[in-house]
């Protein structure tokens, strides 16, 4: 089943735990500025007045999706291209980020009703089915109008829109929630996309693979290890296509070949065990998103 890569027993499905940002990730949001938009300037405090009211900050833009971000979603619908592919793309990628006005303060009005005093602009977040925080984007101000009509589209590269969802607490960033096509880029790609890194996907990860292999070496009853992606790395489009990539998660599947005679106790003592080790494993804690266990007997 689903479970964060913190998570003490393995097989039950859990919340993910918050975790501290590595210090490389916070130092690159502290020195972005935090929730700001793509110069800097903190969200709080947003006219909707005036030269404010522009759809976005970027000169000569139409508005319109990324072309190397459709070209690489178009590609992983067509089996030629990969989720890392798509995220590569949304490193120079323009987005946007919605913005509501909340109600900073209140005065009364004409006859003891209450009135808008002072309005802010704030950051949109979402929950995800599992209980974590997810920040929308849009790859076009059409797609965030059909999403949400009363909020106002705030043109970011896609870089600082990560590092603001990981300023909000946010640990997935779902793009154009709503339409045709959505795509989920999980904690791992999000922190990798806001350090202008490249990312790779837990389930090609040969250097993960290594670790994992060295952690159940200490297991005699282990014979092997193998990773794979997760049932949860593939998603639908809204006309039920399914695209190999941009799915929520369990993103990660961990392959155990066990020897022959073990009882149902020693396996969960065995994969709690692991579960704790791989807990500890700071490689394993900053690239793995969420994992399923599958067990298998080894051949003889």
């Amino acid at each position: 089943m689903s479970q964060d890569p913190q998570s003490p027993v393995a097989g039950k499905a859990s919340t993910p735990a918050s975790r501290q940002l590595p210090g490389h990730i916070a130092a690159a949001l502290a020195g972005a500025g935090g929730a700001g938009d793509s110069a800097g300037q903190p969200w709080a405090g947003r006219n909707l007045s005036g030269d404010a009211a522009k759809i976005h900050n970027f000169e000569d833009d139409d508005g319109t999706a990324d072309a190397g971000y459709l070209a690489a979603v178009s590609a992983l619908l067509a089996g030629t291209g990969s989720e890392a592919g798509v995220v590569a793309s949304l490193a120079t990628a323009r987005v946007f980020v919605p913005v509501v006005a909340q109600l900073a303060e209140e005065a009364e009005g004409v006859d003891g009703h209450h009135a808008d005093k002072q309005a802010d602009m704030a950051l949109v977040t979402l929950k995800a089915p599992d209980g974590r925080t997810a920040m929308p984007v849009f790859t076009s101000a059409s797609a965030l109008e059909a999403w949400h009509p009363q909020a106002r589209p705030v043109a970011v590269y896609a870089a600082r829109a990560a590092l603001s969802a990981v300023s909000e607490g946010a640990q997935l960033l779902v793009l154009d929630p709503g339409s045709d096509v959505t795509f989920v880029v999980r904690r791992p790609a999000m922190w990798s996309l806001a350090q202008q890194r490249d990312w790779t996907p837990s389930y090609l990860d040969d250097e993960l693979e290594s670790a994992l292999n060295s952690l159940a070496g200490t297991y005699p009853a282990v014979r092997r290890l193998e990773i794979r992606p997760g049932a949860g790395v593939a998603s639908l489009t809204a006309d039920g296509s399914t695209m190999a990539g941009g799915g929520p998660g369990p993103e990660l599947r961990v392959v155990l070949y066990l020897e022959d005679g073990l009882d149902a106790a020693a396996i969960q003592d065995l994969v709690s065990g692991l579960n704790g080790r791989w807990a500890q494993n700071e490689l394993f804690a900053e690239r793995v998103d969420s994992i399923e266990v599958s067990l298998q007997r080894a051949a003889q």
